[in-house]
């Protein structure tokens, strides 16, 4: 008799749960429908968001809890995060063109959103600001201004080092402390091919790797490490440190090797060692310290091929950058102040190409013709022989765009 009496009370129990369910599920369905006919939720307005600097930051906004105040947070719809790509770049001096021009070869093609923190001296702040906030059309663009920052106490030595301002980017992982990674560019980089291509490279890192360069020759016969380095470099020929992609996560965490002490160092500790050690035989300032750092710690690079950071260097004294003969250019580095003298006028040609044009999509798609009618008069130099890698990657990436949907353009 009592094994009956507990089926029973068990039939009850479940009888009286599947009522309360059932009465759950039609609240919710009148709450719905007397908030408005069940309709998608809405796409959120942009907002402008203070930025990590001096400078302002333009970011999307996203509907809260105060946006929909008759319904229950427990039955709201989230949308799932995206993934944001961030680009960091360093500006001082004439280089207010060459940043913008950078910049805007990097939005014409890239397809996720992308963080940019512009690091400038303050009198190219406004400048920056009056061109960037004419871009607020650009959904997936933001970006934030920051001053030139260096440690206090040491100042004065890290500003004269090399060139103004260069060696700002060694302390990028202390000052952007909530970035996971960063992709670092010189003033003078043109983008050929969307930057989520060389932002994709981070998924290839092994457990070891913190950074990604390319190297600083192809051709040891002309490497400048090789021959006239006074303190130690990775690899045959070094890296260059004008496109530098960056786990900063890693690269905070981890304790470096170093050849003057036996106690490995945090990046903020081993810098400023670093450079008392080495300051009268380094020339190249900042991309030197890289190389001695990973001389001395080379499981924690990644290199990338030269096609990811082609400089006059590949080409000047013939071609040498294989990887560009097959597939392209895909990040053109005019160093050597290329775009702006005639010595290598297909650098300059693509230069002028990029900066003059602008986002509408018959302006791209009518960059080409006209680039490669003036690339066509270079082939005097040895640069301009090889004028056809100089667009066989931006073809490609101007008919990707117009492959790609709308909104993701």
């Amino acid at each position: 008799m009592r094994r009956y009496l507990r089926v029973v009370v068990l039939c009850l129990a479940c009888g009286f749960c599947s009522l309360l369910y059932a009465f759950s599920q039609l609240a919710v369905s009148l709450e719905e429908g007397a908030g408005g006919g069940g309709g998608k939720p809405q796409a959120a307005a942009a907002s402008w968001l203070g930025g990590g600097g001096r400078g302002a930051a333009r970011g999307a906004g996203s509907a809260g809890p105060a946006a929909h105040p008759g319904r229950s947070d427990r039955y709201s719809v989230k949308a799932q995060p995206v993934e944001r790509m961030h680009l960091a770049v360093v500006a001082c001096g004439e280089r207010l063109e060459e940043t913008v021009t950078m910049l805007k070869s990097a939005l014409i093609f890239s397809i996720k959103p992308l963080q940019v923190h512009i690091f400038a001296e303050d009198q190219l702040h406004d400048s920056f600001k009056g061109i960037l906030d004419n871009w607020s059309f650009l959904q997936t663009f933001n970006y934030s201004l920051y001053p030139i920052t260096f440690p206090s106490e040491n100042a004065a030595e890290w500003k004269k080092l090399f060139k103004p301002c260069a060696s700002q980017r060694l302390f990028l992982p202390l000052i952007l402390k909530d970035v996971d990674s960063l992709l670092y560019v010189d003033t003078d980089i043109l983008f050929l091919r969307p930057i989520d291509d060389i932002w994709s490279l981070l998924k290839k890192f092994n457990s070891t790797q913190i950074a990604a360069m390319a190297p600083e020759h192809e051709e040891p016969r002309i490497g400048w490490y090789n021959r006239f380095a006074r303190h130690p470099y990775y690899g045959k020929t070094g890296v260059n440190s004008g496109v530098m992609l960056m786990n900063m996560t890693r690269m905070r965490r981890k304790y470096f090797k170093n050849d003057m002490t036996a106690v490995r160092l945090r990046w903020g500790d081993i810098l400023m060692p670093l450079l008392k050690k080495y300051k009268l035989n380094i020339t190249w300032g900042d991309q030197d310290l890289l190389n001695i750092v990973f001389f001395h710690n080379p499981e924690s690079l990644f290199v990338f091929p030269c096609q990811w950071n082609y400089r006059p260097d590949h080409c000047i004294y013939g071609s040498n950058c294989r990887e560009a003969e097959e597939e392209g250019i895909f990040i053109l580095h005019g160093n050597r102040g290329v775009y702006h003298d005639d010595k290598q006028p297909a650098f300059r040609a693509v230069y002028e190409a990029l900066r003059n044009c602008s986002f509408e999509d018959d302006n791209i798609r009518s960059l080409l013709k006209p680039l490669e009618l003036e690339l066509q008069k270079t082939v005097h130099t040895y640069c301009g022989k090889s004028y056809k890698i100089f667009i066989k990657q931006l073809a490609k990436s101007i008919q990707d765009r117009y492959t790609r949907p709308p909104k993701e353009r």
